[in-house]
């Protein structure tokens, strides 16, 4: 498809915002993004004269974005609708992640290990033996397992509690080009997602220590029993293995492959004050690991162009997607002072004078104490009338 690459002039800094704390770029705030800009077809960058141009790459679908603003710094197809593969644990950690304590313990038992698809990429969980929370992330995030993602998802309340919860999830974060039909990325029929929807769940993750510190992490130990093994991160980025030279600056995040889905990657790193997020879906040339090598060259033009360039779209979601808190429930009108005057007594009942005491009298939480005053002055009132009805009767009684 064509490019779609507009070339604006430099413009000034806006001086009445002051100096931002990250990079010094235009707030979001001062730009103007339509964000029907990235549902368009080829890619869309905005860059002034002189800076180059994004590269070229085979990947179906990819974009680079500010993990501190949001602000997307250039993206090809961005809302393209494709399987993510094993990207998709991205979003069932993010679901997760805060409703499972890392030092919880679990033992695993056979029927939690039933059901994971053929061909799967496993860490070796085995039933009867006792794991930490925080083992069966490592297994997730460094292995790919989805053994660990039946676990962890038993865990939740099971398959299907997991997918609603994740859907749910990937709508908060604005994340509407998501079907989650497997929570491990396994292939399903329905399942998709987008470039732009992984680059929001990579900036999300970022943003939660634990995710960031797993995702980061390249070697660890997976328990066995009474022993345990090494497992590697098969982030290649992150580990520099297989001929993959590491990116400097890495944060890592995850990578996934399936045979529908082809290679997919949503990788970060940190370079000085600034800290991009990119995902790639789906490269169509240079074998395995394109997928890593056309992360690079994008992370390249990232830290180069990001002073210059434009945004042409936002990571951050709709306001109206945003969790609002729940407003504050109206006070109770304040009752108006009782009369100084004592109520008219009512008339003479059969029933005690005490029973005449109305619920309304009562004092109320929260308002004046005014409906207070009433509750003496009735008292008074009764008894009064209580005496006179004595004195009427004995009199009737000596006539």
């Amino acid at each position: 498809m064509a490019a779609a690459l507009l070339l604006l002039p430099s413009a000034p800094a806006d001086r009445a915002t002051g100096p931002r704390p990250v990079e010094p770029v235009p707030p979001p705030a001062a730009v103007r993004v339509d964000p029907v800009v990235l549902h368009r077809p080829g890619t869309q960058v905005r860059l002034p004269p002189g800076v180059k141009a994004p590269p070229r790459l085979s990947a179906r679908s990819w974009l680079i974005a500010d993990a501190a603003t949001g602000d997307v710094l250039a993206a090809h197809d961005a809302h393209r609708r494709l399987p993510p593969a094993s990207t998709m644990k991205t979003l069932f950690a993010l679901a997760l992640l805060p409703g499972l304590p890392p030092e919880r313990q679990h033992t695993v038992s056979e029927h939690e290990l039933r059901g994971i698809g053929d061909g799967s990429s496993l860490v070796g969980i085995r039933e009867e033996i006792t794991y930490r929370v925080a083992d069966l992330w490592r297994g997730v995030f460094l292995s790919s397992g989805n053994d660990a993602v039946r676990v962890l998802a038993g865990l939740n309340g099971g398959w299907e509690a997991t997918v609603r919860k994740m859907q749910a999830t990937a709508r908060v974060l604005g994340a509407h080009d998501t079907r989650v039909v497997s929570p491990d990325g396994y292939d399903a029929p329905g399942q998709v997602s987008s470039a732009y929807d992984l680059a929001v769940f990579g900036r999300a993750g970022l943003r939660n220590p634990d995710f960031a510190r797993y995702a980061a992490t390249p070697y660890a130990k997976f328990p066995a029993g009474r022993w345990s093994y090494g497992i590697r991160n098969t982030n290649r980025l992150l580990t520099g293995a297989d001929g993959v030279k590491r990116y400097p600056g890495i944060l890592g995040i995850k990578n996934g492959y399936t045979s529908h889905a082809g290679h997919t990657l949503i990788a970060a790193a940190r370079k000085g004050p600034r800290t991009l997020v990119v995902s790639v879906m789906n490269p169509r040339r240079g074998g395995a690991y394109a997928v890593y090598e056309e992360a690079r060259d994008l992370l390249d033009w990232g830290f180069a162009a990001a002073p210059h360039a434009r945004p042409v779209g936002s990571l951050l979601p709709p306001r109206a997607a945003l969790p609002v808190r729940a407003a504050a429930a109206p006070q109770a009108p304040r009752a108006r002072k009782a009369p100084s005057a004592p109520p008219t007594p009512p008339a003479p009942r059969s029933v005690p004078p005490t029973a005449a005491v109305s619920v309304a009298t009562l004092p109320v939480p929260g308002q004046d104490d005014g409906p207070r005053l009433l509750l003496p002055l009735t008292f008074v009132g009764s008894a009064c009338l209580a005496a006179a009805t004595l004195w009427w009767v004995r009199r009737r009684t000596d006539e």
